[in-house]
């Protein structure tokens, strides 16, 4: 499912260190041995790597990643490094402190509540209060209008069961009452938001199915003939990340690289939160979808390190 390939023998954290403080040394930067070592790591390696070359050079390596590269290339790096709950705190806050905040921007929000785990989430609301000084939940209040405020304080604020638990008489009538508010196009109503923000993946998966079964179309499909507003939008995202996140992100993925210029954060985002979760289903669907390949989409939209380092994350130049 993971397209992150780390190697069978992985050097200890301490040469990982040791390679990397030599790429930052002499003349220019060794780009390349920095893809090699960051670039096959899981999360739990590259925090072991960080807190080696804090104690072995007492610098943050962090920091000195940011003074040695430079453009999307650099930022890429970087968030990778980061652990995953602070790189998603960070595009949170960046998301809250925006100026614009249309669907583009308020998917990050719904991606992190609703396509990871119940236990990323609360790490990510974890890192943010310790990184920030305030709550997510606090800051969705202060800089989102309602409804969609409401919403998203809900998403962020749940914490789903994670077992496969399904209940098909919950379920079934649970689509009915989706299908109720759906029609009356009041798509902030109490009952319609508990049901997206509590239930279980499991369970949604299985109400959607029922919405679909019993009226005839997917309910993605009916959110969005109520109306063309960043609501419906929000909402339609929110439903695929809980039922196929392989399919949003490969719709982010697609969207970063249609039309004029590349949407780099984007293409980096979806890459960087699925390269170690499902991002062969991506693939999968980004296929089914375009009729061409993720991987020849990259190659043909970006460049340099950039390019190896993404592409090292979808497992090419192992």
């Amino acid at each position: 499912m993971a397209t992150l390939r780390v190697p069978d023998d992985v050097p200890t954290p301490r040469v990982d260190c040791e390679r990397l403080r030599r790429a930052f040394q002499g003349f220019g930067t060794d780009e390349n041995a920095i893809i090699k070592v960051l670039g096959r790591r899981n999360a739990s390696q590259r925090k072991k790597i960080r807190e080696t070359y804090q104690q072995l050079y007492n610098k943050s390596l962090i920091e000195d990643l940011q003074s040695e590269l430079s453009g999307d290339f650099r930022n890429a790096v970087i968030s990778w490094t980061y652990d995953p709950s602070e790189r998603d705190a960070r595009l949170a806050n960046g998301v809250l402190k925006s100026r614009g905040k249309g669907v583009k921007e308020l998917q990050i929000l719904v991606e992190i509540a609703c396509a990871s785990s119940p236990h990323h989430l609360m790490a990510v609301r974890q890192a943010y209060a310790s990184l920030f000084d305030h709550s997510l939940e606090e800051d969705i209040t202060l800089n989102v209008p309602m409804p969609l405020q409401k919403i998203l304080v809900n998403l962020v604020r749940s914490y789903r069961y994670d077992k496969e638990l399904v209940d098909s008489d919950v379920a079934n009538s649970e689509a009915a009452r989706l299908y109720e508010v759906i029609k009356t196009k009041k798509l902030d109503e109490d009952d319609f938001i508990l049901i997206l923000s509590t239930r279980n993946v499991f369970q949604l998966k299985e109400t959607f199915r029922f919405y679909e079964k019993n009226y005839g179309n997917p309910i993605d499909e009916d959110i969005v003939k109520c109306g063309k507003g960043t609501l419906e939008s929000v909402l339609k995202v929110l439903i695929w990340c809980i039922n196929s996140p392989e399919k949003h992100f490969a719709e982010v993925i697609r969207a970063s690289i249609v039309g004029f210029g590349t949407d780099e954060d984007a293409l980096t985002r979806a890459i960087l939160a699925r390269a170690e979760i499902d991002m062969m289903k991506v693939r999968e669907e980004y296929l089914k979808q375009n009729k061409s390949s993720l991987d020849s989409a990259v190659i043909g939209d970006t460049s340099g390190d950039y390019k190896d380092f993404l592409m090292t994350l979808l497992g090419a130049n192992a």
